[in-house]
């Protein structure tokens, strides 16, 4: 079956997800333990894609700097009030190895969850860390020479960004991996991209993982940009992505890269052959409460946009249930899981889980699942499967002052979708603290001579609106703050077109 042109995500933090079912079985759990029921449930609510974090062999040295770590243990300390230094695993983005973490079972475990997941229609994505690596990674005895090297004056001068180590070679001084805004991290080490021989090592790893899994979601993909490079480090480096998505895909054609990338960096990013990039900024003017802000990001074009992947939370971000009140949480979720590009989903987001764990825990802590979020969210993913959605034709619409003096349609933010068969859609937020109203500008050119019903997907809502009404003025809305309707828009019954009477078989009319 052909992959949609808008998929959708769910990301997996596998260890938090084991300890889940380590506590269920009495016994630590594997890969192999995830449940079928987990599985099919996962393919029956849409889902295209999951994305295990965390799978590789991480190592004692990482794990070590994470107990260590006076901050990092005041952080755990806020998410488990029972928190003991045995929940502290070292952070899933410090790789020792790309290969599965003994305790997960192996690569076996993973051939035989992916292939699980295959059967399902589901592709399978894991992490690919380009940046950096964990202190104990064997390239730091056997090639320090593919590291960034500091000297004794900058470890005097930033103990923060450079650490003496023992190498193959004798002592060096060795970058913590970092990018130029922050401190390093200090349990990675930092690659140089710098060096011919330590890009082929690194494309040879990708080629690798490529072989395990079908698409690679890649931390902080923008660091090795040749200009971020040489801006953090100082140092030419040839471009990588170009040449790394290109070797992959000539061997494993279909394979999927998924950019983690700020700074306004996504487009580059995509130019060099990234199938989806982060979309920070629509999750910040969604955070900022914005309408225009949100509605101005939606002018770029389709070429852009259906490269995103459109988020409201993942393990880097605070939880969304804890960022967005909750009639604020809705709204925000229907403007960013309705417009185009890749729909990304986190783990216990659909619950309203509220705590954020950190990368460097095995567990999280035991929440209260929210049954109106969760409700609401079954309903958000239901909607999505319709085809209208997943491969339908979206346009932003045109909201125009309700009358003279009303600026309030300033504050909607309104989507047509067009799919097979003649699906047609309407996708209509009120981004704002107060009521609003104003004339949705519908896209589609034959309203005229018969009348439309207007069905809400995501409530119990209908209308039926004349249309030549609609074709001459437009939709009249008035919504309630931070309220939303996904309109499934279908013509009345032909022997009743312009009628008014209210067609069988069909929601009350409003």
């Amino acid at each position: 079956m052909a992959a949609p042109r808008y998929p959708a995500l769910f990301q997996v933090n596998t260890r938090v997800r084991l300890s889940e079912l380590s506590g269920e079985l009495g016994r630590p759990a594997t890969l192999d333990d995830v449940p079928d029921g987990e599985l099919d449930r996962l393919a029956a609510d849409g889902f295209d894609l999951v994305w295990f974090l965390g799978v590789w062999q991480t190592g004692e040295a990482a794990r070590q700097v994470s107990r260590s770590n006076t901050g990092w243990l005041e952080e755990y300390r806020r998410v488990l009030p029972d928190f003991t230094e045995r929940d502290v695993c070292g952070s899933c983005f410090a790789i020792r190895e790309y290969r599965v973490h003994d305790d997960f079972g192996g690569d076996g475990a993973l051939a035989r969850l992916r292939e699980r997941l295959r059967v399902r229609g589901v592709r399978l994505i894991l992490d690919f860390v380009p940046n950096h690596v964990a202190p104990d990674h064997p390239w730091v005895a056997e090639h320090p020479e593919w590291f960034v090297e500091g000297s004794e004056h900058l470890l005097e001068a930033q103990p923060q960004n450079y650490r003496r180590v023992l190498t193959g070679s004798g002592s060096r001084v060795l970058a913590y991996g970092r990018d130029p805004y922050f401190d390093g991290w200090p349990d990675t080490f930092q690659l140089n991209y710098g060096s011919p021989s330590l890009q082929a090592a690194i494309l040879c790893e990708l080629r690798r993982i490529a072989r395990q899994c079908d698409g690679v979601r890649c931390d902080m993909a923008m660091l090795v940009l040749p200009e971020v490079f040489e801006r953090t480090w100082g140092i030419s480096a040839p471009a990588f992505w170009p040449r790394a998505t290109a070797a992959v895909r000539s061997e494993v054609p279909g394979f999927l890269f998924l950019a983690e990338v700020y700074w306004d960096l996504e487009w580059t990013l995509q130019q060099q052959g990234f199938d989806y990039t982060y979309d920070k900024r629509l999750y910040d003017r969604l955070e900022h409460r914005s309408a225009p802000l949100v509605r101005e990001h939606f002018f770029a074009s389709l070429d852009f946009q259906d490269h995103l992947a459109r988020f409201l939370e993942n393990h880097d971000e605070p939880r969304a249930a804890a960022t967005f009140p909750e009639e604020i949480h809705r709204a925000a979720a229907v403007l960013t899981f309705f417009s185009p590009g890749l729909r990304f989903f986190h783990q216990g987001e659909r619950e309203g889980r509220r705590v954020r764990i950190p990368v460097h825990l095995g567990r999280g802590p035991a929440e209260i699942r929210d049954a109106g979020l969760a409700v609401f969210y079954d309903s958000l993913l239901h909607c999505l499967k319709d085809p209208a959605f997943r491969d339908g034709r979206w346009q932003l619409l045109e909201c125009r002052a309700a009358w003279d003096g009303n600026p309030t349609s300033d504050d909607f933010v309104a989507f047509s979708w067009t799919g097979p068969g003649d699906r047609r859609r309407l996708v209509v937020v009120n981004y704002s603290e107060h009521p609003g109203q104003c004339y949705l500008t519908i896209p589609w050119g034959d309203l005229a001579g018969r009348s439309w019903l207007l069905l809400d997907r995501l409530g119990s809502a209908a209308y039926e609106r004349n249309g030549d009404d609609l074709a001459a003025k437009g939709l009249y809305l008035d919504v309630p703050a931070f309220a939303y309707h996904v309109f499934a828009v279908e013509p009345s019954d032909p022997g009743t077109a312009g009628s008014g009477a209210t067609p069988r078989g069909r929601f009350p009319v409003s």
